[in-house]
C-alpha cells in the first residue's frame, strides 16, 4: 500500500493523485512528509496502513498519538510534535475555530501520563495554547496568518514569561525589558540581570520560534509587560544574542526541555510586537488601539484555556490510575477463610473506588460546564463572565487537589503494586506538574479570597454568598482593619490570616461548584 501510494504521487495523473489525497485526508505535501516519518510509531507510513481517512477526527488523532513514549531523547520527542502539527489535524488557530477539538486532543494526549509522565502533554499545551494561543490572542491578522506557514513547515514555539524572580509563587511582574530604539526602528530585548532570566521554559533547547513576554519602554515611558513574536533557531542554531542551558533533571517528564533563556541586546524589527491592542505608530509613539484594554490582559485569557486543560489532564491521568489499578486488584486473589476474594474486596479500597466514582462524576460534570461555556466565548469572542472566571479558577484547583488527594490515597492502599514501573504510580508526579501550571493553586487560592473579600467589603454580600463565606469575609475584614490601626504593614497582616484566606478559597470552591450543579452552564453565563 506504501508503494502505491508514492507511485501514485510520483508517476500518475493528477486525479489519481489526488484520489488518494482524499482518502487519507491530506494534501499532497503532508501525504509525502507521512510517507517519509515512518521512523516515528503512528506517523508517516504507519498512520496510512491504518487507514487514515476513515476515522472520525478523535480516531486519526488517537492513531497519530498513541506512539508517545517518554523513554526518548527530547529532541526525538520534539520532532514527534512536529510530525503531528504537519498532520493539520490540530491546527493552530483551533483554539477559537473547534475549541472542542482542542480540548479533546489534551484529554486525549492526559491519557499517556500514568504510563509516560507529564513530558508530551506539556511539550503539546506549550505549543498550542501558549505559543499559538498567544499570537491569535493579540497578534493582528498578519501575525495570525503566519500560524499556517509555521505549522505547514513544522515549527515549533515555546512561551517565554516566567523569570527566575517572577515565578508561578512570586507574581509575573517581569524584569526582561524591550526598548523601542526609533533610529534603529528596532525592539532591543535584554535581560539586565540574572533574576530577570527566563526560568522554566518549557520546549526551550528545540523550539524554532518564541513568544517573549518583555516590559516595554517607548520613549523612556515603562509601559508593562507585551508579547513579542521571534525566531528563536535558525537552522537549528540560536538567534545570535540568545543563550540557554538546561533547568536539571527532573522526577519525570525528562523527555521534555526545559531552559533558562537570557537575551543578550537582541533586536527586533518592529513587526515583532504582536499588535492587535497596541502599536508603535509611524512616527515612534506608543499607541493603544483599544481604550481600556491592556495587552497584557489579553495575553492572561491563555490562562482560562489554559486552565481547563490543567484541569482535564489532571482528571484524565485519575481516571486511568484508578483504572489501571482496579484492574490489577480485580484479579489479585488474596487469602480468605470463606471462599475466594481479590484485593477490590478489602474494605477500604472498595470504599475508595466507590468514593473516588462519586467525586468524579461531580467534579467532571463541572469542568465540562466551564469548558461548553469558555468555548462559547471564544467562538462568539466575547470575553468570559466574571462568574466563569471565578469557576475556571475553581474548577484548576478543585481537579487538580482533589485528584492529588485520591490518587495519594490510593497508593497507599495497594501495596507492592504501587512500586511497579508500569502501574502509573511513578508517574504521579504529572499531578505536580499540573499544581503549578497555568497558575499555582495557592496563588489562585489567594486571589479567589482577595476578590470575594473586596466584594463583601463594598456591600456586595448578598444571595450569591454562602454563610461560611460572610463569616469569613468578616473574620477577615476585621482583622485586616484592626492591623491596620495598629500600623501592621498589609501584606503581613494578610499572611498572619494565612488560614483564614484559604479557609475562605475552600468556602468560595465550594459554592461556586454547588451554584453549577444547581443551575447547570446557565450558572456562568451573567457577568
Amino acid at each position: 500500500f506504501i508503494y502505491t501510494c508514492e507511485h501514485q504521487i510520483k508517476d500518475t495523473t493528477e486525479a489519481t493523485t489526488t484520489t488518494m489525497m482524499m482518502k487519507l485526508a491530506l494534501t499532497r505535501p503532508q501525504l509525502r512528509l507521512l510517507l517519509s516519518s515512518s521512523r516515528y510509531l503512528n506517523t508517516g507510513a504507519a498512520v496510512a496502513r491504518r487507514g487514515f481517512a476513515s476515522s472520525t477526527w478523535t480516531d486519526q488523532f488517537l492513531k497519530v498519538t498513541e506512539g508517545i513514549r517518554s523513554d526518548m531523547p527530547f529532541t526525538e520527542s520534539a520532532d514527534h510534535l512536529r510530525a503531528i502539527c504537519k498532520t493539520d489535524l490540530l491546527k493552530g488557530t483551533d483554539i477559537k475555530d473547534a475549541p472542542d477539538r482542542f480540548f479533546e486532543a489534551h484529554r486525549i494526549l492526559a491519557r499517556h501520563a500514568t504510563n509516560h509522565g507529564p513530558g508530551f502533554w506539556v511539550r503539546f499545551t506549550v505549543h498550542y495554547n501558549l505559543f499559538a494561543g498567544t499570537i491569535l490572542a493579540v497578534g493582528n491578522d498578519d501575525q495570525v496568518a503566519l500560524l499556517k506557514e509555521y505549522q505547514k513547515d513544522g515549527l515549533l514555539g515555546c512561551f517565554a514569561l516566567t523569570e527566575k524572580l517572577a515565578g508561578v509563587q512570586s507574581g509575573l511582574v517581569v524584569q526582561t525589558t524591550a526598548e523601542w530604539d526609533a533610529e534603529k526602528q528596532k525592539f532591543i530585548i535584554n535581560t539586565p540581570n540574572e533574576g530577570a532570566r527566563k526560568n522554566w521554559i518549557s520546549q526551550g533547547f528545540t523550539a524554532d520560534m518564541a513568544v517573549v513576554i518583555c516590559d516595554l519602554t517607548v520613549e523612556k515611558e515603562r509601559l508593562g509587560p507585551h508579547a513579542f513574536v521571534m525566531d528563536f533557531r535558525k537552522d537549528g542554531d540560536l538567534v545570535p544574542g540568545i543563550s540557554v542551558d538546561d533547568m536539571g533533571r527532573k522526577t519525570v517528564g525528562n523527555d521534555l526541555d526545559n531552559a533558562w533563556i537570557n537575551f543578550d541586546h537582541v533586536e527586533l524589527d518592529k513587526s515583532a510586537l504582536l499588535n492587535k491592542y497596541a502599536r508603535i505608530t509611524d512616527d515612534d509613539k506608543y499607541e493603544l488601539l483599544h481604550q481600556g484594554v491592556r495587552p497584557f490582559d489579553m495575553i492572561g485569557q491563555r490562562l482560562y484555556t489554559g486552565r481547563i486543560a490543567v484541569s482535564q489532564a489532571a482528571l484524565e491521568y485519575r481516571r486511568q490510575l484508578f483504572k489501571q489499578t482496579k484492574e490489577y486488584s480485580d484479579n489479585k486473589g488474596i487469602f480468605s477463610f470463606s471462599g475466594s476474594r481479590v484485593l477490590s474486596d478489602i474494605p477500604q479500597l472498595s470504599a475508595i473506588y466507590e468514593e473516588n466514582e462519586k467525586k468524579m462524576r461531580h467534579i467532571d460534570a463541572f469542568v465540562k460546564s466551564c469548558e461548553r461555556n469558555l468555548a462559547d466565548c471564544i467562538k462568539n469572542d466575547t470575553p468570559p463572565s466574571s462568574k466563569l472566571v471565578e469557576a475556571i479558577a475553581t474548577c484548576k484547583v478543585k481537579a487538580v487537589e482533589e485528584s492529588i488527594e485520591m490518587c495519594f490515597r490510593l497508593k497507599q492502599e495497594v501495596g507492592s503494586f504501587a512500586l511497579m514501573a508500569d502501574s502509573g504510580h511513578g508517574n504521579m508526579d504529572f499531578l505536580q506538574a499540573c499544581k503549578f501550571a497555568e497558575g499555582d493553586s495557592r496563588i489562585l487560592m489567594q486571589k479567589l479570597s482577595r476578590d470575594r473579600l473586596k466584594q463583601f467589603a463594598t456591600g456586595g454580600a448578598g444571595e450569591e454568598f454562602s454563610a461560611d463565606e460572610k463569616l469569613l469575609c468578616a473574620h477577615l475584614g476585621a482583622s485586616m482593619a484592626t492591623a491596620a490601626k495598629a500600623g501592621t504593614d498589609k501584606q503581613q497582616a494578610w499572611d498572619n490570616e494565612w488560614r483564614t484566606v484559604y479557609a475562605l478559597a475552600d468556602a468560595v470552591i465550594e459554592r461556586a461548584q454547588k451554584v453549577v450543579d444547581e443551575k447547570g452552564d446557565a450558572a456562568l453565563h451573567h457577568a
